[in-house]
């Protein structure tokens, strides 16, 4: 999803906006995406893909 926003154009990217995307393709009643893990998926998307990294906004995290 966020490849295909950045090949549209889109020079940054929310995760809190495409758990929400994702969360809408998910069948009705159906759980399974804790906003909490956001920022660790952010985080992971740019250690797998170093070239998004202007696309996404850090914070420098306050636990490890």
């Amino acid at each position: 999803m966020a490849a295909r926003r950045l090949a549209a154009g889109a020079t940054r990217v929310s995760l809190k906006d495409l758990f929400e995307d994702l969360r809408r393709q998910l069948p009705h009643g159906v759980a399974g995406l804790n906003n909490n893990y956001t920022a660790l998926y952010a985080r992971r998307l740019i250690s797998e893909h170093p070239h998004w990294a202007a696309a996404f906004e850090l914070r420098r995290r306050r636990a490890a």
